[in-house]
């Protein structure tokens, strides 16, 4: 039995107030492209129950440049009835060549965000 390709870029978020995985918080995806330089959106998505972001970019579709994730902290708390400090985390990161697989970690809570390179 074959695997399915891993995601080239993988994103997982945990609600640190709670301890759990942050569900349905949703994420907007875009690149940095063209002669003006302007964030091009390349898709959307939302966490899953695991907190786990469903394929954003297929093996091999990272190539290199600067990427921003854009995600609605502030609706996710509201949803949950907190209100939150911050309305969206925005985590723009730069890839220096194309890469097989990148993992971004994000630990949210109302009144403070955690994001590091993962593996």
């Amino acid at each position: 039995m074959s695997e399915a390709p891993s995601s080239s870029l993988t994103v997982h978020v945990l609600n640190t107030l709670t301890g759990q995985p942050a569900t349905g918080l949703a994420m907007h995806l875009s690149q940095l492209q063209g002669p003006g330089l302007q964030w091009m959106e390349l898709m959307k998505s939302s966490t899953n129950v695991d907190g786990h972001c469903p394929l954003f970019l297929a093996p091999g579709q990272v190539k290199a440049g600067t990427y921003k994730l854009h995600v609605d902290t502030g609706a996710y708390w509201q949803q949950l009835g907190y209100t939150s400090f911050y309305p969206y985390v925005e985590v723009v990161f730069t890839v220096t060549e194309q890469t097989r697989k990148l993992h971004i970690p994000l630990l949210i809570s109302p009144f403070s965000y955690t994001t590091y390179k993962g593996s």
